[in-house]
């Protein structure tokens, strides 16, 4: 239950009231943005709340239990403020919330009614409504390790060890020609790197519309020193020619790639000899590989 500043409570308590939304959000590259739904700029705590949003939240749902819980905000896209670009661009995923409930003639009278963060945005074509998920939701995040074949490290991170920023595993370089809005040919630069050194790895803009941005790598091939990039999804602002970047190598997660190619199976976090489901289900047989046998040899003792 929450406790009501006196001030507050005693403005509630007159039966008249003049109160009004406030919605505080910080995506996470850090910027802020305040939105209310009173026809006035509102100011407290060091944030300017904006009228003329089009922003209307729904009914707070709110059960007794640890299921999470939800409001919906529906907005305008305004060019200056939440556009279609920096949602589809994924600025706005996870980004914080607070909700406050705010006396407009007072705003010293206020009171912190929800924290959470942006779940899912649905997008028309001249709006948006965006789900404001409650605290809760974190409790759902898996936590610990998977028993499986796969790695699960990142590549390049503390549990991995392997050094992305060696000029084995990173490359530089332009846009030389675009095929699509997700393929880019590049003539110079990487001439060095093997045929799928790239796959799985990340694009890093360093100019051009996408300028700070990193977009994942499908495939990466190389044929008479002009090598071909293909995204794994189109980046929301188009690819142009000169547009320069990073490239760090890509790892599919196998034992085999991390031992052949980056020397790194003792870091490796995955279980490689866990046997596949064919081979659970089969019989014991002398004549196959399925022979009963141990997949590796007993130590002694």
């Amino acid at each position: 239950m929450k406790t009501l500043p006196a001030g507050f409570q005693a403005h509630l308590d007159e039966g008249t009231t003049t109160l009004a939304w406030c919605w505080r959000l910080q995506r996470r590259d850090g910027t802020v943005f305040g939105f209310t739904d009173h026809d006035r700029v509102l100011s407290f705590a060091g944030t300017s709340f904006e009228p003329e949003t089009g922003f209307a939240a729904s009914e707070i749902r709110s059960l007794g239990d640890l299921s999470v819980d939800a409001q919906d905000v529906l907005g305008a896209l305004r060019s200056d403020r939440i556009t279609e670009t920096d949602i589809a661009d994924g600025l706005w995923d996870n980004a914080t919330v607070e909700v406050w409930l705010v006396n407009w003639q007072a705003v010293s009278q206020r009171i912190l009614m929800r924290r959470g963060s942006i779940g899912e945005i649905r997008r028309g074509r001249h709006a948006f409504t965006a789900e404001v998920r409650a605290l809760a939701h974190l409790l759902n995040q898996p936590v610990g390790r998977t028993f499986q074949y796969f790695c699960d490290a990142t590549l390049g991170d503390a549990r991995c060890g392997v050094n992305l920023t060696s000029a084995l595993h990173r490359g530089t370089s332009a846009v030389t020609a675009t095929i699509g809005d997700r393929r880019f040919i590049v003539a110079t630069g990487l001439g060095a790197f093997a045929s799928g050194w790239f796959d799985f790895g990340v694009v890093e803009w360093a100019s051009g519309a996408n300028a700070g941005r990193r977009a994942e790598v499908a495939s990466h091939t190389l044929v008479s020193g002009t090598a071909t990039i293909t995204l794994m999804e189109a980046p929301v602002r188009p690819i142009a020619p000169g547009d320069a970047f990073a490239i760090t190598a890509g790892c599919d997660k196998r034992h085999a790639t991390c031992r052949d190619r980056f020397g790194n199976a003792l870091n490796f976090r995955g279980f490689p000899s866990i046997p596949g489901d064919d081979l659970v289900t089969r019989y014991p047989n002398e004549t196959d590989a399925n022979t009963g046998a141990p997949l590796r040899p007993l130590a002694d003792g």
